[in-house]
């Protein structure tokens, strides 16, 4: 009897232990990522975060025979690094104590901060832009409810330079305008989820390179886009400019080495401006009709169709009648018979009306097509316009067709026409202009490739209309471009204004501009230089010695060896 009940009172433990045992295993065992997770989770939240936003860079770059070498890198949009301290009140237990011991160290009233605590039961920030020393005093302080914030925020240390190429990072945190627009989902750091352990919560700007964002380093040079910036606003004091844009490029590659634009304005106080069209970049954003800087192009149709040769005469008598409408060279000037060099050289408008009418109007349009005048270019910045050039393709007659071999009644943007005179200097072929060199996200690097096209026109009528251009700069009217030891190709422009609002043109307004490149017999650079409006007389080249001082810099710069020696 004994030993029954002694069996079954060791039984009873057995079994009891073997119960214990096997949910200790489950406990500690099986479940013990669950179990684990539950505790942890009593301790410690999740928050989403966001990844740092990629910084841009322009690094300069020395020419080696046609070779860039790395060189300065100059930051143009970076990071700064700005504390703040959050509550959410509804966590704080003692809120009179909490916002006793924070008016001590963020020297703010305890009755402001008190107010601020019992007004919401949801995050609410106390105070932005802390100081080193609050800072360090708060990242001691335990106080549930509390979050010391690293909040990074957009800095231009360039202030105004390139402004419209950067563009802006807006209240919105949206990358508005230029690279910060085009490229802003590439420069924003990716969603994430991060830990936060209770009592005060640390979150810092080190979230890991796979949510950050990507860093941009720009092909634009710092000293030329210095250069060029710094001639405008010499333009602007010495003729008084209305607005100008310079873009510098490569004409083999179509890297962009400057992009200037006056006026600019401060980058970190955009939101001050309160003319918001000066946010535009008028070099990628605003059409023109370009003038006398458009005959080269009339002059390549002519010469790859076949309908003259270089040497081919007309005769120049002043003006030229088309139907009812009388066009005139500039001042009424007489030319008398000159070859076609001599057009490009003095800027004969009746004689690219000579060449016009050799050349279908299709035939003409299909060109204007091919130059890329009724597309965008492509480049790698926010809001590129164009025009298709309605009116030219759909309501023009002889007479449309006439103004337009010379610049006018066609429109167009600098960056397009800058562009298309990289096909006189690269053999026939089209380049895409780019501003980005490189991408870079964490060890990873994406170059760009330069795109370039096969060529438009042949080799040989790229040839003849760059001799042309030389002879422009060497003995016409571009003559004030000239550089000693070298031979540069290019061609002035003086084009009317169209009003906005209604048919013909302001009898006060100007656009002076020149295209050249250079040195001619290998190119290594193409310069535009446009001014809005200069206050000088129409015969007046005011661009002329603005390019001169720029391909001058250049060549000093890069070191080009001359053509030529006297």
């Amino acid at each position: 009897m004994k030993n029954w009940r002694l069996k079954l009172f060791l039984s009873l433990i057995f079994i009891s232990a073997a119960i214990i045992i096997g949910r200790l295993f489950y406990v500690q065992i099986s479940n013990h990522k669950f179990y684990q997770a539950q505790n942890l989770g009593q301790q410690t939240g999740f928050q989403e975060v966001q990844g740092i936003r990629g910084e841009i860079f322009f690094e300069n770059s020395k020419e080696n025979h046609g070779n860039f070498s790395s060189g300065e890198i100059k930051s143009l949009a970076i990071n700064k690094d700005k504390w703040l301290i959050s509550v959410i009140p509804k966590k704080i237990k003692d809120k009179n104590n909490a916002a006793l011991i924070l008016s001590k160290i963020i020297n703010e009233s305890k009755e402001s901060i008190l107010s601020k605590l019992e007004k919401s039961d949801s995050y609410t920030v106390i105070k932005k832009d802390l100081s080193k020393e609050e800072i360090k005093t708060l990242k001691n302080l335990k106080i549930e409810g509390l979050s010391l914030e690293n909040i990074s925020s957009r800095y231009y240390p360039q202030e105004k330079m390139a402004s419209q190429v950067i563009g802006f990072l807006g209240g919105d945190t949206v990358g508005q305008y230029g690279i910060e627009g085009y490229y802003d989902d590439i420069l924003k750091g990716k969603e994430g989820i991060k830990e936060e352990r209770k009592g005060l919560s640390l979150i810092n700007s080190e979230r890991g390179v796979d949510l950050d964002g990507s860093n941009l380093y720009l092909t634009v040079d710092y000293n030329i886009q210095f250069q060029a910036e710094s001639l405008l606003k010499e333009a602007q004091k010495n003729i008084n400019i209305e607005s100008g844009q310079i873009i510098v490029l490569k004409p083999d590659s179509g890297r962009i080495l400057a992009l200037a634009n006056f006026p600019s304005f401060d980058l970190n106080k955009y939101s001050k401006e309160n003319n918001l069209d000066i946010f535009q970049d008028s070099a990628i954003q605003k059409l023109f009709e370009p003038g006398s800087v458009f005959k080269p192009f009339t002059m390549a149709v002519a010469l790859a169709e076949g309908k003259v040769t270089p040497d081919t005469t007309f005769i120049d008598t002043g003006s030229v009648k088309i139907g009812p409408d009388t066009i005139s060279n500039f001042n009424h000037e007489i030319y008398g018979k000159r070859d076609m060099s001599g057009i490009l050289e003095k800027s004969i408008n009746t004689g690219a009306v000579f060449l016009s009418q050799l050349i279908p109007h299709q035939t003409f349009l299909d060109y204007i097509n091919k130059f890329g005048f009724n597309d965008k270019t492509g480049v790698d910045l926010q809001g590129e316009a164009y025009s298709k050039n309605e009116i030219l393709k759909e309501g023009s007659g002889d007479f449309g067709f006439a103004t337009a071999s010379f610049g006018q009644g066609i429109e167009m943007t600098p960056i397009q026409l800058a562009r298309a005179f990289c096909i006189f200097a690269n053999g026939g072929r089209f380049v895409k202009p780019y501003i980005v060199e490189k991408i870079v996200q964490g060890q990873n690097e994406i170059k760009t490739k330069p795109q370039v096209s096969d060529p438009l026109i042949s080799q040989q009528i790229a040839s003849e209309v760059t001799t042309m251009l030389v002879n422009v700069v060497e003995r016409g009217f571009g003559d004030g471009a000239k550089i000693p030891g070298y031979y540069l190709a290019g061609k002035t422009g003086t084009a009317q204004v169209p009003f906005k609002d209604k048919k013909g043109y302001y009898p006060d307004k100007t656009i002076q501009s020149f295209v050249g490149f250079g040195p001619a017999l290998k190119p290594q650079f193409l310069i535009l230089v446009k001014l809005d409006d200069p206050k000088v007389p129409k015969s007046s080249l005011s661009a002329v010695p603005i390019f001169k001082k720029l391909a001058q810099y250049i060549i000093n710069y890069w070191q080009i060896s001359p053509d030529y020696t006297k």
